[in-house]
């Protein structure tokens, strides 16, 4: 499937090619794409790619899975109830489709030289975190809590076997890095639902004495809403 001319958009975004899809888990589809235009400097683990989906018109943002500088970028997209323009893009999307988008950006990013990393989030975070978790040493100290619907939705992240696991059905997000207390001094990187990713802010800053600029926010998506961005 081809890209309609927009000449709008050709000056906002970049053409890249589907080259490679596959389930990563139960609801996660992971879309390999490529483009000349996207190779150079390697974006920083933890970016998004904005993705023009829908009528054309429609931007969705998705953290980056992974990014090769030779030009490709890998996403992972959620599917889930409701299936918006994003979704139905994702789950339809086959090799050989043209996809407009922009180059990696944003500011949520690995700090690298942390003294401890601490990740919070759930399904559509898990996606920027397994980019971030990929580039820490061996020796990085590392704590999380990390929301899915199942067992089935969990990405294969590095350091898997290191990481806090949660399921909906059981602890809040926020009660759950309440009771993991991480201690001040680190980078906490929270992501996912706006109302959650405030709620466990306010936890870390409020209840156990984070400083504020240690807890780097990204509010991905919000009930009812088509996007946040």
């Amino acid at each position: 499937m081809s890209c309609p001319a927009l000449p709008l958009l050709d000056l906002l975004t970049l053409q890249g090619t589907v080259t490679e899809t596959e389930p990563v888990a139960a609801r996660l589809r992971r879309l390999r794409i490529e483009s000349e235009a996207l190779s150079g400097p390697t974006a920083r683990p933890g970016q998004q790619a904005k993705v023009v989906v829908g009528d054309g018109l429609t931007l969705r943002t998705y953290s980056i899975w992974r990014y090769d500088s030779e030009g490709a970028v890998e996403l992972c997209v959620l599917d889930h109830p409701g299936r918006g323009p994003g979704a139905r893009w994702g789950s339809s999307a086959t090799v050989g489709d043209r996809v407009r988008m922009r180059k990696p950006e944003g500011t949520f990013t690995l700090r690298p030289d942390a003294a401890h990393h601490v990740f919070v989030g759930e399904e559509t975070a898990s996606v920027a975190f397994g980019a971030m978790l990929g580039a820490l040493p061996d020796g990085a100290r590392i704590s999380s809590c990390i929301e899915t619907e199942t067992a089935a939705d969990r990405l294969p992240l590095p350091y898997s076997d290191r990481l806090n696991w949660i399921t909906r059905s059981g602890t809040s997000l926020p009660d759950a890095v309440r009771r993991l207390a991480p201690e001040p001094g680190g980078i906490a990187y929270v992501a996912g639902e706006a109302r959650t990713v405030q709620h466990v802010r306010q936890v870390l800053v409020r209840e156990a004495g984070w400083d504020r600029r240690a807890v780097l926010t990204k509010p991905l998506w919000a009930p009812g809403k088509r996007g946040l961005e």
